[in-house]
């Protein structure tokens, strides 16, 4: 017998946006017995860093200002909102990876490891030690059960589809979860926003770390691994062509901010993408045309492989997004004694270590890991 909905209790993490205000507004709607919590998860004012040294870097604390919107959603609503600290388990489980990952010149996605160890975990636990039932959130996703199996899907606004971000999750994680926004636009959202005179309705998307919100990213990560300068340096030609300022502070396929013009060797003028970076001689390779195979891959080696449910076979196709936004492309899932890995039919372009490789079956997310080692023609390239 199903449970009421007024005897399901559920906990919606309250950020202060919008998306997570009207989760919360649209579970009470249904008739649900609904609390919230705001997750304190980055200590705003003082954090040591990697030394060991305090470093003060945010004065301003906009996770007050957020904390605020969440109080006043909460009040206008009649929810019960409580506030949770969880500094301690994101600094061990996310930013300390996080730090780790750049310092050995890969470019981690931290929000895909918060979801899958504060706010479906830690968060999740808390929630369910008060008697709860599930935990919702604002992602733009959705939960479906196909022949009584539990499957996580594209939400229905495309374009806001979050499901890359919690390929990291368990089976057990989505049993207890709950995606109010899968069916809704973003448009629709911010208009139920506003006829519900919620305060977040017009404030703009987070884009920013997640829990540390937005900064100057170059500036935040000096506090914790300090600047190195160094050379830049023509891939094809071994050419010294710039100095850097650190090569943990690239991305592959970045060709904004490199400082590179007006070399006399260079008379065409080309743009330069970054190809390679030499954490170990702290050199940053280059090159200057976006065709050149040091920017393309056909295989990738894969650490943290989740699957939702079954593990595919050696062998099996699907479809892969390796970066947020970007379409899924087709790949082959291939794994032996030495690892598991993705097969590419064609090169793609600055496949980037560090970063989710989210696997798909259509609009089905099957899970997702992480990519380690980049190959082109047999040959490591990262």
């Amino acid at each position: 017998m199903k449970k009421d909905k007024a005897n399901i209790k559920v906990m919606v993490g309250l950020s202060g946006g919008v998306d997570s205000a009207v989760a919360l507004a649209l579970l009470k709607e249904q008739g649900y017995n609904v609390e919230a919590a705001f997750m304190r998860n980055w200590d705003s004012l003082l954090n040591n860093d990697v030394s060991g040294n305090p470093t003060l870097h945010d004065p301003t604390c906009p996770q007050e200002v957020d904390f605020a919107d969440a109080q006043n959603v909460a009040f206008a609503l009649g929810i019960k909102l409580h506030r949770v600290d969880f500094v301690k388990e994101y600094w061990d489980n996310v930013f300390t990876y996080f730090l780790e990952e750049y310092a050995v010149g890969r470019t981690p996605n931290p929000d895909i490891f918060c979801n899958k160890y504060i706010k479906f975990d830690a968060f999740l636990k808390w929630a369910l030690a008060r008697g709860a039932d599930y935990v919702a959130t604002g992602h733009y996703a959705k939960l479906a059960r196909e022949d009584g199996v539990l499957k996580l899907k594209k939400s229905a606004d495309k374009n806001k589809d979050q499901t890359y971000f919690l390929s990291q999750l368990s089976k057990s994680q989505l049993e207890k979860s709950m995606f109010p926004l899968g069916d809704i636009p973003k448009t629709k959202v911010r208009a139920i926003a506003a006829s519900l005179n919620l305060s977040p309705a017009k404030k703009k998307d987070s884009t920013g770390i997640c829990f540390i919100g937005e900064r100057h990213f170059r500036d935040f990560l000096k506090n914790y691994i300090p600047a190195q300068h160094g050379i830049i340096v023509d891939i094809n030609t071994n050419k010294k062509i710039g100095t850097h300022s650190g090569v943990y502070y690239y991305t592959l396929g970045q060709r904004r901010g490199l400082g590179i013009g007006g070399l006399k060797d260079y008379p065409e003028n080309k743009r330069w993408y970054v190809c390679k970076k030499d954490v170990v001689n702290n050199i940053l390779y280059v090159a200057n045309d976006d065709q050149d195979e040091h920017l393309k891959s056909d295989k990738i080696s894969l650490t943290h492989v989740n699957f939702i449910n079954e593990e595919l076979p050696s062998g099996s196709r699907l479809n892969v997004k390796l970066r947020y936004r970007q379409k899924d492309l087709p790949a082959t899932y291939v794994k032996d004694e030495s690892g598991s890995y993705l097969v590419f039919p064609r090169s793609y372009y600055a496949v980037t270590p560090g970063q989710a490789a989210v696997f798909y079956d259509g609009d089905t997310c099957l899970g997702g890991a992480i990519i380690h080692d980049v190959f082109y023609k047999g040959k490591k390239v990262n």
